[in-house]
């Protein structure tokens, strides 16, 4: 297999959501996304989406989810081929299925790792079960030949975006750094969103948001 191209970065739509009233978005739908990256060496994960069984989660979100492994072989990817995974951050949405990949290293800042040890960041359960194995990151780093997390502290302390190289420039996996492209695109901007615009991605995916930005050439 030759060099990456933006399309080896697939979207996987995971789950909708209707937000509860404690929300910004209250009473909306939203999307779910999750994103398989087709390297030479094996799929790269970023995030899982949700879990089934908490009630708390079932009663405020409403989840309408789909299985994970379904999902990549929906892709025509094979689940096995998965080789590691990162996890923007563990709010219950983005690291619910993680479970499905047991003894897969998972790519987390540590500083997230923290935080999910406190009660109400997410669901302990979700995170922390057998064969979990849980690889602290601070900062940036490259994980795979091309594929990078970099730190982007804003929506939780721990959050981190994605890139990925690619024969045809390169592809930013925003997650909820920003909640859409329209506020990525126009909205104001913390350090970490200002950081990301610099990047000048060529296509720039959300994990809220099924719409994809790209960049004119």
């Amino acid at each position: 297999m030759g060099a990456m191209t933006p399309d080896d970065v697939i979207p996987l739509h995971l789950a909708d959501v209707t937000y509860p009233a404690s929300h910004p978005l209250a009473g909306q739908d939203g999307p779910v996304l999750a994103f398989a990256i087709r390297h030479p060496d094996g799929i790269v994960l970023v995030d899982t989406g949700i879990g089934e069984g908490n009630e708390w989660i079932e009663a405020n979100y409403r989840p309408r989810s789909r299985d994970v492994r379904e999902a990549l072989g929906g892709a025509k990817l094979d689940p096995d081929s998965v080789r590691a995974i990162v996890n923007s951050h563990l709010h219950f949405d983005h690291c619910g299925q993680n479970r499905a990949f047991p003894g897969v290293p998972i790519h987390v800042q540590q500083a997230e790792l923290d935080l999910a040890l406190r009660e109400g960041h997410t669901i302990v359960e979700w995170v922390d079960f057998p064969n979990a194995r849980y690889e602290a990151v601070e900062g940036d780093r490259e994980i795979v030949d091309g594929v990078s997390v970099l730190a982007t502290p804003g929506h939780t302390p721990g959050h981190q975006s994605v890139t990925v190289r690619t024969g045809d420039g390169l592809v930013l996996i925003v997650g909820q750094a920003a909640e859409d492209a329209r506020s990525f695109a126009t909205g104001p901007a913390d350090p970490s969103i200002q950081r990301l615009r610099e990047l000048n991605a060529d296509r720039i995916h959300f994990s809220h948001d099924r719409a994809v930005l790209r960049r004119r050439k």
